[in-house]
């Protein structure tokens, strides 16, 4: 197969890296055409990019030239939009999450099983060098046993970010910081470290904010094997702050923190390796390079073309929407729960 090609539909905030990865990977994939609900807007974006202005997602999936859909609309348009494509055999690229609830995710990995079209979703912050690096440790078993797992985001979003039609409802979005912010960091974690096996929870709306959902959310976790961890997500944090990983183990500590992996050793070396991370007052929230996106896009491509599972795929995003499920009803009831497995990841913790 030569390049795949690719359609976008929805041309929204999310949209500007992903054009910015395509355009850097003309040699992988191609630019079909793209699609909105507006079609002044649709048509404007196509021009601007040398593409197809689609007038229809029917109309995509009527062509026979596209091999893939990238999906970045908002998650209450998935499900429909998900038969259409994989019915046509379109694989398909979703941006997160994939949508509202566990539910609702499951049944688009299904729609995605039962057709055998591949399904990525964006979770682009796990092709960052110290996030990459993490991974092959942790396959590595290099920090030894596991003991504490800390996860941070202490991020802003002020109250101009929170005014836009839905954002920040369950009908829209599905919740607040847990599955529009810290899904990224969340997912990183359960994927270099494994599930979550209970957790107990406080999420509650800060009086910095006016939303529908939660901008705070405080947790405790214990995962699969006996480690113990905790979370702090919050888009009320002035001004943001990177968000962070640690990982306590017996052999030493690793600290994600952006795109870098600071290593200190129980010997006394300390490693660092990637970029350190850059602070600011999170007015812009797409401010950020498209470099991961060109990796995760690529990466989609590569499994598109070699008939595998993309790296960041349907199944591992059951994970964290399983785990982010747990930590919502946990603060409503007040109570631990266990999080509901989803058997994608095996077992890596042990006492």
């Amino acid at each position: 197969m030569s390049r795949i090609r690719i359609a976008v539909v929805g041309l929204g905030m999310a949209a500007r890296p992903h054009f910015l990865a395509l355009t850097a990977l003309q040699d992988e994939v191609e630019l079909a055409g793209v699609y909105s609900r507006t079609l002044e807007t649709t048509e404007a974006r196509a021009a601007r990019l040398g593409c197809k202005a689609y007038t229809s997602p029917q109309a995509i999936a009527e062509d026979p030239t596209v091999d893939a859909v990238l999906l970045l609309t908002p998650p209450n348009q998935r499900v429909e939009l998900v038969k259409l494509f994989a019915a046509a055999g379109k694989h398909i690229l979703c941006e997160k999450p994939l949508e509202r609830d566990l539910e609702a995710a499951r049944q688009i990995v299904k729609i995605c099983h039962k057709t055998k079209v591949k399904l990525g979703v964006v979770f682009q912050n796990r092709f960052k060098p110290g996030a990459l690096h993490l991974k092959k440790l942790m396959d590595e078993n290099a920090l030894g046993d596991l003991a504490l797992v800390r996860a941070t985001v202490p991020w802003w979003r002020d109250q101009a970010y929170y005014d836009e039609p839905g954002r920040g409802t369950y009908e829209r979005d599905g919740g607040g910081v847990l599955i529009t912010q810290a899904i990224h960091l969340l997912d990183i974690m359960l994927d270099t470290i494994g599930p979550v096996a209970h957790v107990q929870a406080l999420c509650g709306t800060s009086r910095l904010h006016d939303l529908e959902a939660e901008d705070f959310c405080s947790a405790g976790f214990e995962f699969e094997g006996g480690a113990l961890g905790n979370l702090l997500a919050t888009t009320a944090t002035f001004p943001s702050q990177p968000e962070s990983l640690i990982i306590d183990g017996t052999k030493g500590t690793a600290l994600l923190q952006g795109e870098q992996l600071v290593l200190h050793w129980r010997d006394g070396i300390e490693e660092r390796i990637g970029n350190p991370p850059e602070t600011g007052d999170g007015t812009d929230p797409m401010d950020f390079s498209s470099a991961w996106h060109e990796a995760l896009i690529k990466d989609f491509a590569g499994a598109i073309r070699e008939d595998r599972s993309p790296n960041a795929s349907g199944g591992a995003a059951l994970e964290v929407h399983a785990l982010i499920a747990a930590l919502t009803e946990s603060s409503e009831k007040g109570t631990k729960l266990t999080v509901p497995s989803t058997g994608f990841y095996n077992k890596r913790l042990s006492p």
